[in-house]
């Protein structure tokens, strides 16, 4: 059996807030949590929001970060933090951290792995810092580990719109310049939906000089000139802003990929002095590019799309079962 609950709180003292999420998802669960995720807005003081969470389920792991805005029971929330507890007697969690993430991704990634080595998990999450990870190349450590036999869903941390620092959140430590994961293993299936509401505005560019997540150059321009010549008066909220108007990697169908979403990449960094940009990914030279946009209704019509997809394919997965 698996049962899951979500709340959130909105309570200004960070110990009041972590406590009263808790306890408003514990009491929905006939059973104690094996795990819970805590998801803080970054104007908490971190220490006591987990001391709060503490105070409710003592010992339970603990896993996540904080974020830029979170979507609950509240709605669309910023100053808040929201919890998920999940009890289950079939599936087992494995949490772990890997400090120091901003001297090396992929080796950080391999790390990760390797304290999965000994599980038979088929379906991770982690947690990465932001602004000071590359994030294709935690994915590339961790498979240089496993390859592909394992599913993947990773989320880097936020801190609103400062970009300053980020926290991790690993069994009631809070970390930064980190990653942090729980692996899933037992009897259980999992689904994923994408779907992706940007779209790409102007011609392509080419990427003529990057550095793994780092853009130098577009068509042979300094990649933040060319942000803020398409930004205008807007340019001086960069990086903020640019998270608005992230760069789409064209797919092998041209603008799009094969399964009808844009590989996007969001800007994490800038450095005026070189005229760079830091992406959350990897920009690799020569990739054909454009800069892109949504807007409200764009995002809620995808996420709709997204949850469809992934209700249709645990329909089939039930039939398959009843055969």
């Amino acid at each position: 059996m698996i049962e899951t609950f979500s709340a959130a709180s909105q309570k200004k003292e960070s110990f009041d807030a972590g406590k009263e999420a808790t306890e408003m998802a514990v009491n929905k669960l006939s059973k104690m949590p094996n795990i819970f995720w805590v998801f803080g807005a970054i104007s908490y003081n971190q220490e006591k929001l987990l001391e709060g969470v503490n105070s409710v389920i003592p010992g339970t792991p603990v896993i996540a970060c904080t974020t830029d805005g979170k979507i609950s029971t509240l709605g669309l929330s910023t100053d808040s933090v929201v919890v998920l507890a999940l009890a289950s007697d079939q599936i087992k969690f494995t949490t772990v951290a890997v400090d120091f993430l901003s001297q090396d991704s992929f080796k950080a990634g391999i790390k990760v792995g390797n304290q999965f080595i000994n599980t038979n998990i088929k379906y991770m999450q982690i947690f990465s810092d932001g602004l000071l990870g590359n994030g294709s190349k935690i994915v590339e450590g961790i498979q240089k580990v496993f390859g592909k036999s394992i599913s993947i869903a990773e989320g880097t941390t936020g801190d609103g719109s400062l970009f300053t620092r980020t926290y991790q959140y690993h069994n009631y430590k809070v970390l930064t310049n980190s990653i942090v994961g729980v692996g899933f293993e037992g009897k259980y299936s999992f689904i994923t939906g994408v779907s992706s509401g940007w779209t790409p505005i102007g011609m392509a560019k080419k990427v003529t000089k990057s550095i793994g997540n780092v853009v130098y150059e577009l068509d042979g321009q300094p990649a933040l000139n060319v942000y803020k010549k398409f930004l205008g008066k807007h340019a001086s909220l960069l990086p903020a802003v640019g998270v608005e108007y992230p760069l789409g990697l064209s797919g092998p169908q041209g603008d799009v990929e094969e399964d009808g979403y844009f590989l996007c990449r969001a800007t994490m960094g800038v450095d005026h002095e070189k005229g760079s940009i830091t992406f959350a990914g990897d920009v690799p030279q020569g990739a054909m590019v454009k800069i892109t946009m949504g807007n409200d209704l764009d995002v809620i019509k995808t996420a709709k799309k997204a949850a469809q997809s992934a209700l249709d394919q645990f329909k089939k997965i039930k039939t398959f079962n009843l055969k």
